[in-house]
């Protein structure tokens, strides 16, 4: 990823997998927050394609088989994944902004497209590996990572194609703070790898990068996606998010990872997600977005 790359951005205007409103306008936040103009600045080519069409409105307050709003959730998400493996048909960097963790679905779905054996890191306070069984909301930004295992509501894991799109094995969470039982459950059971902050207390950010790209690369991944929740930060850094969880991942120490994960080279995709201007202050919450963008595209100070 140390070369001039053809990056296309795609808006996800959604705020349908949880309850909170206002994350729909994410997208337009980091656009404004200068996303375009700073990545071309690194020398990148960016072609912004838009947002993917969202329906507004009021919810129904209506649960399809216990999940909310799981129409909504289904058709923004099908859209993202014919948008997302088109883009990598030719050979373009999707770069995908949100909106809820939801749309992850939708970009993993995407990618499965291209990548047979995609690598995942899950930077985020949360593991997002409920299902309709364990969730104790019902909401499906806390289930995208377990709908792209193959595990959950039918009509999620058949988006795009049938079944699962990313392997157990091949997934790294970083910065979980905040896991439901039955996500812990379901984290032994698959063996996934899971960064906590007592490993990145313990051990810092440069040798839990270390060992999650060395732990990716000893799988032979053809590809890596990052999926970046703002919530992963510390509300600190980050008040405009939907589910905020104190003691969480510094500002310098995100960037770190952004600049490790530049240096290695193996970035084939990213996604930027659950930033909320109604619950922000000044925008900061994009600012912060936008400058994780940054570094992780090569953005140097000297």
């Amino acid at each position: 990823m140390k070369n001039q790359l053809n990056i296309s951005l795609v808006g996800v205007p959604l705020d349908y997998g949880q309850s909170r409103r206002g994350v729909d306008m994410g997208p337009s936040a980091i656009r404004y927050a200068g996303a375009v103009a700073r990545l071309e600045a690194i020398g990148h080519q960016v072609t912004d394609t838009g947002d993917i069409a969202v329906p507004t409105g009021e919810r129904v307050g209506q649960d399809n088989d216990g999940l909310k709003n799981l129409d909504e959730v289904t058709n923004a998400c099908t859209e993202l994944a014919e948008r997302v493996a088109d883009l990598t048909k030719t050979g373009q960097f999707p770069l995908v902004f949100g909106g809820d963790h939801s749309m992850a679905i939708g970009t993993l779905a995407g990618l499965s497209e291209k990548y047979d054996n995609l690598g995942v890191i899950w930077y985020d306070a949360h593991a997002d590996m409920n299902t309709e069984e364990t969730s104790p909301s019902g909401n499906i930004h806390g289930m995208p990572l377990a709908v792209s295992l193959g595990l959950g509501h039918d009509r999620l894991v058949s988006i795009y194609k049938a079944g699962q799109k990313v392997k157990p094995e091949n997934i790294v969470i970083i910065g979980a703070r905040s896991v439901d039982p039955g996500e812990r459950a379901l984290i032994r059971e698959l063996g996934i790898k899971v960064f906590t902050m007592h490993e990145i207390d313990r051990d810092g950010m440069t040798s839990v990068m270390k060992q999650a790209m060395d732990y990716l690369t000893s799988r032979n991944i053809d590809g890596l996606h990052l999926s970046l929740d703002l919530d992963g930060l510390d509300p600190l850094y980050t008040p405009g998010v939907g589910t905020p969880v104190p003691g969480g991942i510094s500002y310098r120490e995100s960037h770190l990872a952004m600049e490790m994960l530049q240096d290695s080279g193996l970035v084939t995709s990213a996604e930027f997600v659950e930033v909320n201007p109604i619950l922000d202050d000044k925008n900061a919450t994009a600012d912060v977005a936008v400058g994780l963008i940054g570094s992780l595209f090569g953005e140097t100070l000297l």
